[in-house]
């Protein structure tokens, strides 16, 4: 104001003032209103530039600040370093663009199943990209409908681009059902799964020794056959041995006297199976001792040995067999994914042995009753597919071993000629099992199941005495049917591929399944048998062997195998008499080459004679007894004509489809 009143009396002057005069003192005036008008302007622009710049300075939101406080809300996050930092920042912008890519095909996925996310309301809020995806997904793990859910669950196990806190974050917040799902998804992120819970702390007096022998102690002593018995107080009384040589300052598990180190890293392997966990390996085929070993706290107790034994395949195997027997009862499915056991099975899928993986598998499957109907008892394991899979499976292939075989070393590719123990040789592109990794390759949409059952060429210090009576083809034959017909074998078409004693099994099994009027499905759906060197009409191991346990104690499969035993002649004339009429197709292959038997003698195990059962075709190849179903590769002429009959036998079927 005082600026406008010096210009109003400077102009009033310049009116009032003469002619000459009044034009000096105008031109006088007018420049000290533009002096001091220019100086006002100026000093206000300089007042108003500071005045904006402090004002953003105080405004000015620390970013980084804000995403420490964002993360904090998250548990399980790990620092990154200043180099992981700056790739962190070039991938960002292509992990924004993948999540959007991956909400777009979420939203088409549920348009499909006519079950839309609230994508919109997500999309509105403040989330990112990468966030909204996971609540969406972790929404449509837990919908009532299971062709979302399923969906789900699969597009979440495919994911391999999240940041550390969102697999830990699903991990928390996923249900049971979603968790065994990623567990028996393929590829699955570990991250998934926490880690199991913090087991109680021990102090330096306690022992696993105790804690197992509480464990059988407090089993119920009822529904016990003589074997359950037997393999219990054999781990109590051993047990009891080994708690002496303990106080003495050494630590025996099984317990023979023998002294090893204060550790249970250096327990012998086949003390604990044999005993402790034997024992509860029959308890575990019981209901209601499942129930008491779960929840007598054997759950923890098995993660514990689990854990310490991590040098031991073998004993690791024994646990997850308890496991996959616990497994086939749905009320104790809760107890078993809260104790943690599922990021260890998860882990083990991913092992590069075969035997770990097919354990691990059999435990998953019998946990995922999302997408699985059977139940898989101990001794069926299916090779394929072990994961969660949407090709539909056409058929079954039952593998079937044979005497002192097992359910994968008997069908590994082939390795040197070797005694009879069947140890593998190691090579680089070496295979475990073929049916896993070429059959299940060169036909996917076939279920392949490999049996497994103990044999003995000797009762020499049998270990169950009443494991003589389960010994008998007969018995054999029954169980393992029974076990198949869990499987939900009998409602695809069956091929049978036999090796050896296996082959006499699969006779037997067909031959009762055609008197019992439930196993129907069997007969019914049976399109093929492969045999491999199975002696129809026996063979003469036991009375050329050399080792005088086998030669003076046989066990009942070697006797049974015996050259003209009447059970092995009744058995395949009735065998003969189911076939007539029937459809099936068989081949045999039979042995050219001797095995050797120990370190002193060669011996044709079954003669090309005792090969051939008297229907179909009999190829001989040029092999002995070890080796005829041990394909040397996949191009051999062994595994291509056992996938060509495999093809013809099913040929009418897959056309049908």
């Amino acid at each position: 104001m005082s600026v406008a009143a010096y210009c109003l009396i400077c102009c009033r002057k310049i009116s009032t003032a003469g002619t000459a005069s009044r034009r000096d003192r105008s031109w006088k005036d007018i420049r000290n209103i533009a002096r001091i008008t220019g100086s006002l302007f100026l000093g206000g622009c300089v007042f108003i530039t500071y005045e904006i710049q402090s004002l953003r300075k105080a405004i000015t939101l620390d970013t980084q600040a804000l995403q420490q406080e964002k993360l904090q809300s998250y548990i399980y996050v790990h620092s990154l370093s200043a180099d992981q930092n700056y790739f962190q920042g070039i991938t960002n912008s292509l992990r924004k663009e993948l999540h959007k890519t991956a909400i777009k095909v979420l939203e088409a996925s549920t348009r499909l199943f006519r079950k839309e996310h609230d994508t919109e309301k997500y999309s509105k809020s403040n989330m990112e990209d990468h966030d909204i995806l996971l609540w969406l997904l972790l929404k449509g793990s837990q919908s009532t409908d299971k062709r979302v859910r399923l969906e789900a669950i699969q597009n979440m196990a495919g994911i391999h681009y999240w940041r550390d806190y969102q697999y830990r974050t699903v991990a928390q917040a996923c249900d049971r059902r979603t968790i065994v799902g990623l567990a028996r998804s393929n590829d699955v992120d570990l991250r998934f799964f926490l880690p199991p819970p913090a087991l109680p702390k021990i102090d330096e007096n306690y022992s696993i020794e105790d804690e197992v022998r509480q464990l059988l102690s407090s089993l119920p002593h009822t529904e016990l056959d003589q074997c359950i018995k037997y393999f219990t107080s054999l781990a109590l009384r051993e047990s009891s041995h080994s708690l002496v040589a303990q106080r003495r300052g050494l630590w025996c598990f099984g317990g023979n006297g023998l002294p090893y180190a204060e550790s249970l890293s250096s327990v012998p392997s086949e003390k604990l199976e044999v005993y402790s966990l034997q024992a509860l390996l029959k308890h575990s085929r019981i209901s209601t001792h499942a129930e008491s070993i779960v929840s007598n706290g054997g759950l923890q107790l098995l993660q514990r040995i689990y854990l310490l034994r991590k040098d031991s395949q073998k004993i690791q195997r024994s646990i997850m067999r308890v496991i996959g027997n616990l497994a086939l009862h749905e009320h104790l499915h809760s107890s078993i994914v809260d104790s943690g056991w599922i990021s260890l099975l998860a882990e083990a899928m991913k092992s590069p042995y075969v035997i770990q993986t097919s354990h691990a598998a059999r435990a998953l499957a019998n946990l995922d009753r999302d997408t699985v109907h059977e139940k898989y008892l101990d001794g069926v394991y299916v090779l394929h597919p072990q994961h969660r899979t949407s090709q539909l499976m056409e058929a079954d292939v039952l593998f079937v071993h044979g005497l002192l075989g097992a359910a994968f070393k008997t069908w590994r590719q082939q390795d040197r000629d070797q005694p009879l123990d069947e140890s593998a040789a190691q090579e680089e592109d070496y295979t475990e099992c073929w049916p896993k990794d070429w059959l299940a390759e060169d036909c996917p949409a076939l279920r392949i199941i490999s049996v497994e059952y103990d044999t003995h060429l000797s009762d020499w210090k049998a270990k169950c005495p009443a494991d003589n009576n389960r010994k008998s083809m007969a018995y054999r034959s029954s169980e393992i049917l029974n076990k198949l017909k869990m499987a939900g074998v009998g409602k695809r078409p069956i091929i049978w591929v036999s090796h050896s004693m296996g082959g006499l099994l699969v006779k037997k099994m067909l031959v009762n399944a055609s008197k019992d009027k439930d196993m129907q499905d069997f007969v019914k759906n049976t399109r093929g048998i492969a045999f491999y060197s199975v002696p129809h009409h026996g063979s003469r191991l036991a009375e050329y062997s050399v080792n005088a346990r086998l030669l003076l104690f046989p066990s009942i499969e070697v006797k049974e195998l015996s050259k003209d035993s009447p059970a092995l002649k009744e058995l395949n004339e009735e065998f003969l008499e189911f076939a007539k009429n029937k459809e099936f197709k068989v081949v045999s292959f039979a042995e050219t080459l001797p095995t050797r038997i120990g370190s002193m003698m060669r011996l044709h195990v079954v003669p090309a004679a005792s090969a051939d059962l008297g229907i179909g075709d009999i190829i001989p190849v040029e092999v002995n007894h070890l080796n005829i179903c041990k394909p040397k590769s996949k191009k051999s002429f062994i595994y291509q004509q056992t996938l060509q009959f495999i093809i013809d036998a099913l040929d009418a079927d897959l056309r049908k489809q």
